[in-house]
């Protein structure tokens, strides 16, 4: 079954970055959300298998761990997978303390720890690995 991501934040070719990766390595369909107030009611719409959130949203440069905090806050939605998109461990420690699966940054899209990481959320081996 294909898997969906909600990339949330994320300027546009960042964006696409992110979901060539999805869809390259994953099969994997990706939406888009500019903000909290975007994504938290496509989230009780539609399945999401997994969502990536931006440190800083590229909309207004607003933190990325508001939306990670409303999501987890939220018992409809608590139980779905997020990641922060940084490259900055000291963000992703903080993002995992407040429920979040350890993320990636944009300079590690392809790195096999990413892949690894993302494998064991979705559930499935990345393709093109053994």
């Amino acid at each position: 079954m294909t898997k969906t991501i909600l990339d949330v934040g994320n300027c546009g070719p960042d964006h696409a970055a992110i979901k060539r990766m999805f869809h390259s390595r994953f099969k994997a369909q990706v939406i888009q959300a500019d903000s909290a107030a975007d994504a938290l009611p496509l989230l009780r719409r539609q399945p999401v298998d997994l969502v990536v959130v931006n440190r800083k949203l590229d909309c207004d440069y607003s933190d990325g761990m508001e939306v990670l905090r409303q999501i987890k806050a939220d018992p409809q939605l608590r139980s779905i997978p997020v990641m922060l998109v940084t490259n900055y461990p000291e963000h992703q420690d903080a993002a995992v303390a407040i429920g979040a699966e350890y993320g990636f940054g944009k300079l590690q899209l392809d790195s096999p720890q990413t892949l690894a990481r993302l494998a064991r959320v979705l559930g499935e081996a990345p393709v093109g690995t053994p």
